[in-house]
């Protein structure tokens, strides 16, 4: 194979890729309701969230190391948290402010102060719409919603199109990618029409190992062994992101829900198994009734946070370039119990096998070995006394151009 085949990503692929964790609020009708699905007949009435703060959200996502902010605009049930002109079904028929209020703004207006990245989710299934019976009604309709969110919010770093309820649907996608790409060129696309990443399979936050960037086929949703099927044009290289909410499998906040709330240990292995095996982790974390994020699931995020931080931020020893092995030497002996490593992706996806070993009584011993590096890969194991490293590739598709080679001491998760 050569070098012409990889697979490359594009700036905006691996400016996404850098961000590698997101905040995902879920926030609407559903929010008064405890519930997670509506079904298009719930009353705006019940939305009015009595502190709401947009400001605290995007706060709580760039105090605990969040690099993304992705937003709710529209759910399954077709409420809008924007002021649309397409459907009074919005917050403009509620009571919060008067029906004077826009959730997307405040969340945009939040993010552009503070300094973070902001994305909307936006469900193609409407169970509220009397149109959507009409494919080609619909998909107009759909269509001026999206250029809505895409040209009155400012940059947007990632458009969400879940797939739930969609099954066996045919939109319009090549009219709805195209407002995509008119509006918010640099915008990620999630999944469906023609995407720029891809969906990891599951709500648990897992990606799958070995977790390879170049393109692979992607469920449409949790609910059908359907494949999507994506436009003539979409990129070889395509990345995954693994989405999962914060309190079990509530995606909405629910009150007296409390103990679903995952454990640090739980958000750990999370992390690992989605950022530590190259994809972006987006977690969810719900806003209650009252439109604030609830002090025990920030505490929690905090209490993660500091574990990780704790794990991974202070590498006894690195090192990175370019070839088949790589050396890490230790300042004394210690007790390792994590590896990171990283290759250049903007080269593609080289790497395909490779071994890490340390050295025990002046012998290599192998530790653990794998296939893809990708952009990163977190590898735990338990501890061992080494003073020395040792990266050897196998093979490769190229000369490998390793970034980043480094080991970390053994703390307890």
């Amino acid at each position: 194979m050569s070098n012409l085949d990889l697979a490359i990503p594009s700036p905006q692929q691996v400016a996404w890729q850098n961000l590698e964790l997101g905040l995902f609020v879920h926030f609407g009708l559903n929010t008064f309701l405890n519930q997670e699905w509506g079904d298009g007949t719930d009353s705006p009435k019940v939305f009015n969230p009595t502190s709401l703060d947009a400001k605290q959200w995007v706060k709580v996502a760039k105090d605990m190391g969040f690099k993304y902010f992705m937003l709710t605009a529209k759910h399954h049930d077709g409420f809008c948290l924007w002021q649309t002109e397409t459907t009074n079904y919005s917050v403009k028929s509620s009571p919060w402010k008067n029906g004077e209020g826009d959730v997307v703004r405040e969340c945009a207006d939040a993010c552009e102060q503070l300094g973070m990245p902001f994305g909307l989710y936006i469900s193609p299934w409407d169970r509220h719409e009397p149109c959507y019976k009409d494919k080609e009604a619909y998909d107009s309709f759909y269509c001026k919603q999206l250029t809505e969110l895409l040209t009155k919010y400012g940059p947007i770093v990632e458009v969400w199109f879940d797939g739930a309820g969609s099954e066996g649907r045919e939109y319009n996608w090549e009219r709805i990618i195209g407002t995509v790409k008119k509006y918010q060129p640099d915008a990620m696309i999630f999944n469906m029409g023609q995407p720029t990443i891809r969906w990891a399979g599951n709500e648990d936050g897992i990606a799958p190992d070995p977790c390879w960037n170049s393109r692979q086929t992607s469920k449409v949703s949790m609910f059908s062994k359907e494949e999507s099927t994506w436009l003539p044009g979409t990129p070889e290289w395509l990345p995954a992101e693994c989405d999962v909410p914060i309190r079990g499998d509530h995606w909405f906040w629910h009150e007296h829900d409390e103990e679903r709330l995952r454990s640090v240990s739980n958000l750990v292995e999370i992390y690992e198994k989605s950022v530590g095996r190259g994809a972006n982790l987006l977690l969810n974390v719900a806003p209650n009734h009252h439109g604030l994020i609830p002090e025990i699931d920030i505490d929690r995020l905090n209490e993660w946070k500091t574990t990780i931080n704790q794990a991974f931020s202070k590498p006894v020893a690195s090192a990175s370039g370019g070839g088949y092995e790589l050396i890490l030497e230790l300042d004394q002996e210690s007790k390792i119990g994590a590896v990171i490593l990283k290759e250049q992706i903007r080269m593609g996806e080289r790497v395909r096998s490779y071994k890490i070993e340390a050295l025990l009584h002046d012998t290599w011993h192998t530790i653990t070995e794998g296939t893809a590096i990708g952009h990163k890969r977190i590898h735990s194991f338990q501890a061992i006394q080494t003073t020395k490293l040792r990266l050897t590739v196998g093979e490769t598709v190229g000369k490998p151009e390793i970034t980043e080679f480094s080991a970390f001491i053994s703390v307890n998760l």
